[in-house]
């Protein structure tokens, strides 16, 4: 089995439009580098699911892949934003998977906090931020759902600085002018 994380704009497709639907195709991907991870993908993998382009983002669930290989319908539609003129239904250029809802964590994992962990210091998506559809190792998908079963830590408070003392001012005595004196 392999692990990914998938990036999904939630005001485009968000965590509870997945569990609404059930299963989708995770199609809109006009990276080569996310179809290449999406052509390694296997009926059964897991991904988790990452919502991007919000504050803050972070993983909000699991998706299981159920599909592989599907031909992704939105090239052909030139209403689409994702309509390619260079795809033909006979030479398509862009596939996809279908991905089905597994589950949404009680708690955001944020970026920020997938940083703070050094169990995940080598996660590609603290690495290669852009990427919508990546790999994850094992440990690091198992991490990642750990965390989303419970609360962040507090922020840790904020230090104040004790204000700057103000040097007291001293005030010099006006030296007085001698007078010139006449020889």
């Amino acid at each position: 089995m392999n692990y990914w994380l998938m990036k999904s704009e939630p005001d485009t497709f968000s965590i509870a439009d997945l569990q609404r639907v059930k299963v989708e195709p995770w199609s809109g991907v006009r990276s080569t580098f996310a179809r290449f991870h999406m052509r390694k993908m296997e009926v059964g993998d897991l991904a988790l699911f990452y919502h991007s382009s919000v504050i803050p983002p972070g993983a909000v669930g699991v998706a299981k892949i159920v599909r592989t290989k599907v031909v992704d319908q939105t090239q052909f539609d030139p209403n689409s934003p994702y309509y390619d003129p260079k795809a033909t239904l006979e030479k398509p250029i862009w596939d996809c998977v279908d991905v089905e809802y597994v589950s949404t964590f009680p708690h955001q994992v944020t970026l920020e906090r997938m940083r703070a962990d050094p169990d995940l210091a080598e996660m590609p998506v603290l690495r290669i931020g852009r990427l919508s559809v990546q790999p994850c190792a094992e440990h690091e998908y198992l991490r990642v759902v750990e965390l989303g079963q419970s609360p962040p830590p507090p922020p840790a408070p904020k230090v104040k600085k004790p204000a700057a003392k103000k040097k007291p001012v001293v005030k010099k005595k006006p030296v007085a002018k001698k007078k010139a004196t006449k020889k």
